[in-house]
C-alpha cells in the first residue's frame, strides 16, 4: 500500500450481490485515490473473482458474522488514518473523497465526516423524497463549520432521528475507540454508534452535498426490516436515550410515517 494514501474504502460484501461491480467501479473512479479492500463472512467464487478483477485485497471474517461484526472486522483491517465503510449495493460520486478528506484533515480532532445522498431506485437517482427532505432539514444546524464541535447541536439532531447516512460516513480512526459498533440492533446499529460518538470531544463534519447513492431495493436490509416492522421498536429504544417515554412515542410516530418513502410497493 502506498504511504501517500490517507483513506481506505472498506467494502462489506455479502453473497453474490449484482451491484458489487458497480460499487467497486465507483470507488476506483474517485478523483482522489484511496486504498480499497473487501471483507466478507460469506466467501464465494463471485466475491473472490471481483477482488481479483480489480486487484483488491480480500479479508474473510472467520469469526461471528453479521452487519456490525463485519463493519468492525473491516475497520480492524484498515492501515490508514481515515476510512469509509462502503455498502456493496451503493455507489459513490467521483468527488466523495475529495470533498470529505480535506475537511477532516483541517479539523483539530475530527471524529466523523458525512454527506447528503441520493436514493438509487433502479438506475434513477432520486434527490427529493419526504425522508431525504426531513434529514437535510434536521442537519441544517451542522452546516456552519463552527457548529461541528458542538455536542449539544449533534445530540439535539440525533434526538429526533438518524439523519446521518451510514455509508456516507468517513471515520477518523485515530480518534475513535474500536469496536465502533455494538451487536445490539438490526437496523439502528449506526444510530446507536452516532449517539455514542456524539458524547466525545471532537468534530462531526457535515458536507451538505449529495456525494453517494444509497440503493433502495427489495433485498436491502433497510427495506426488509421496515417490512417486518422491526425498526419501530428499535427507534423507540433510541429515542428513550434522549427523551421521556411519552415524548419518545410521539416522535417515533411521526418518524416512522416518514420512513414509508422507503416502501417499494
Amino acid at each position: 500500500m502506498s504511504k501517500q494514501l490517507l483513506h481506505t474504502f472498506v467494502i462489506c460484501a455479502y453473497k453474490e450481490s449484482p451491484y458489487l461491480d458497480e460499487c467497486i467501479a465507483s470507488l476506483k473512479n474517485q478523483s482522489v485515490k484511496s486504498e480499497i479492500i473487501i471483507v466478507t463472512h460469506t466467501p464465494c467464487d463471485y466475491i473472490s473473482d471481483m477482488a481479483a478483477k480489480y486487484g483488491l485485497t480480500l479479508f474473510v471474517n472467520e469469526g461471528e458474522g453479521g452487519i456490525t461484526q463485519d463493519w468492525n472486522f473491516g475497520l480492524s483491517k484498515v492501515k490508514t488514518r481515515f476510512a469509509t465503510i462502503a455498502h456493496q449495493d451503493d455507489t459513490y460520486e467521483p468527488d466523495y473523497t475529495r470533498e470529505l478528506l480535506p475537511r477532516m484533515r483541517k479539523c483539530r480532532k475530527p471524529l466523523i465526516a458525512f454527506a447528503d445522498y441520493y436514493e438509487l431506485r433502479g438506475e434513477e437517482k432520486v434527490d427529493r423524497t419526504k425522508m431525504l427532505n426531513i434529514k437535510r432539514f434536521m442537519l441544517l444546524p451542522l452546516r456552519p463549520w463552527f457548529a461541528w464541535k458542538s455536542k449539544f447541536i449533534r445530540r439535539r439532531i440525533l434526538s429526533f432521528g438518524d439523519a446521518i447516512c451510514c455509508p456516507s460516513v468517513m471515520y477518523c480512526l485515530d480518534n475513535l475507540e474500536q469496536p465502533i459498533f455494538h451487536n445490539h440492533f438490526i437496523c439502528c446499529e449506526d444510530w446507536e454508534a452516532w449517539e455514542k460518538l456524539s458524547r466525545l470531544e471532537g468534530e462531526f463534519v457535515y458536507v451538505p452535498k449529495s456525494l453517494m447513492s444509497h440503493r433502495i431495493h427489495e433485498e436491502s436490509t433497510t427495506t426488509k426490516t421496515l417490512e417486518q416492522g422491526g425498526r419501530i421498536a428499535e427507534n423507540m429504544e433510541m429515542y428513550q436515550k434522549f427523551w421521556p417515554k411519552w415524548v419518545a412515542k410521539l416522535i417515533n410516530h411521526f418518524y416512522t410515517d416518514s420512513e414509508k418513502s422507503n416502501d417499494l410497493s
